[in-house]
């Protein structure tokens, strides 16, 4: 014992801190960025189709908000994936959500002007705020014990309901700033936007130290389930992402039009904001379950709970008609099932990736992901108007069914089911 501990490997030991602590911290100062960042992103889901509307003068281009956020999100992912890998997560989080500042600043020069393009730019770049956001359940990641990597993600990924859900509700505070400074009515909460933002910019800086993903690679390597789950593993990881991209895009199509659908039926937007508010809080509030879940019942038995909620989510908007009790209804099941998709899908991407490998995975997991919600987001305005809200609903429950049918089917590999598939996912 006393020739073993001046080993270098004993002296690296002692010098590293308590991973404890410093992953409590990290997973607090990650709940606050969310928290504080994630009011942009509310704040746009619940005016950026009815604003993009109104400077473009066209109903056609409603999902133009969504679309282009979603799709700022997907080209941020991977640069944002490689400014961690090279700097770490306090670099990419701090850096991307200035940005994202920026962006907020850009929509409401261009509502003032009005500008239709410049609105597009300012959208694109709140998306990437967006793809902090995602990234920072990554980063819950960095430190995790396998066991509670699922809760740590799906803890962070909660915390994004206080601030998302309080942007769709900045109507009426928004409405006093914008008087206040002789700004568009619609763009006064963005105010309260950029501010939020500015303070997670400033934890991120301040309190991510030492930096997890840094942190992580002076901790013992482990080898890759990925390597030896071989085409199977592999497999895996290709589905969870499907299934992530896929639900993403089923989500963002559905909800991007739905402001548009019930202004048409008469809804106020007051009202719209509530419903906007529950679908977020549908998409967070409930994420520890989900994390709970794919820790002990495993990743992909939750992510077909996900499709089953995603299944009632449209089947309930097809037919809502224009009742705005009942599509707000189905846009927290829409919420849930997004939640619990992309929880243990992301826990999933976490557990069979490591080493330099898992950074590279995740952006492109969030690439892929955006992609798909921009591409979900720019075809429900044609769809909403050729087929109406209705058809768009039936649509994306076909693509819930196809996801869920891979789910069923796909191979298990043996080395990864001990732990990632089986009842007591950990034991």
């Amino acid at each position: 014992m006393a020739g073993h501990v001046g080993t270098p490997e004993s002296q690296e030991a002692a010098q590293l801190p308590d991973l404890v602590r410093v992953q409590r911290r990290t997973v607090g100062v990650l709940i606050f960025g969310q928290i504080t960042g994630g009011v942009a992103i509310g704040t746009i889901y619940s005016v950026g189709s009815v604003l993009a509307t109104e400077v473009s003068g066209s109903e056609a281009w409603a999902g133009g908000a969504a679309t282009m956020s979603t799709l700022g999100a997907a080209v941020a992912a991977v640069p944002l994936a490689r400014i961690a890998h090279r700097r770490g997560r306090r670099a990419a989080l701090s850096g991307g959500i200035l940005v994202s500042a920026v962006g907020v600043i850009l929509t409401v020069l261009s509502a003032a002007l009005p500008s239709f393009p410049l609105l597009l730019v300012g959208f694109g770049l709140v998306g990437v705020g967006a793809a902090v956001n995602l990234q920072t359940r990554f980063a819950a990641t960095d430190l995790a014990h396998p066991r509670h990597r699922g809760r740590d993600l799906s803890l962070v990924v909660w915390s994004t309901t206080l601030g998302a859900v309080a942007g769709p509700n900045l109507f009426g505070p928004g409405e006093v700033i914008a008087g206040a400074l002789h700004m568009p009515e619609l763009t006064g909460s963005f105010v309260i936007a950029v501010a939020a933002q500015v303070l997670a910019a400033a934890a991120f800086v301040f309190g991510l130290r030492p930096d997890p993903l840094l942190l992580s690679r002076r901790l013992p390597a482990a080898p890759s389930p990925v390597a030896g789950g071989g085409v199977a593993a592999r497999s895996l990881v290709v589905l969870a992402i499907a299934a992530i991209a896929a639900s993403h895009a089923v989500m963002m199509s559905v909800m991007s039009m739905s402001p548009v659908h019930l202004v048409h039926g008469g809804t106020s937007l007051t009202v719209i904001g509530v419903s906007i508010s529950l679908h977020v809080a549908g998409m967070y509030a409930l994420s520890p379950v989900f994390g709970w879940l794919s820790d002990r019942f495993g990743r992909i038995r939750t992510i077909l709970v996900g499709q089953a909620l995603l299944a009632a989510a449209v089947a309930v908007t097809a037919t809502a008609g224009h009742s705005a009790p009942l599509v707000t209804v189905g846009l927290a099941l829409l919420g849930l099932g997004w939640s619990a998709t992309t929880v243990a899908g992301s826990a999933l991407v976490a557990d069979l990736t490591t080493g330099a490998a898992r950074t590279r995975t995740q952006g492109r997991t969030d690439l892929v992901m955006n992609v798909s919600g921009a591409v979900g987001a720019a075809v429900a305005g044609p769809v909403l108007a050729l087929i109406g809200y209705p058809g768009l609903s039936v649509a994306s429950g076909v693509l819930v069914l196809v996801t869920a049918a891979a789910l069923i089917t796909v191979p298990r590999p043996r080395t990864a089911a001990t732990y990632l598939l089986s009842r007591r996912g950990g034991t």
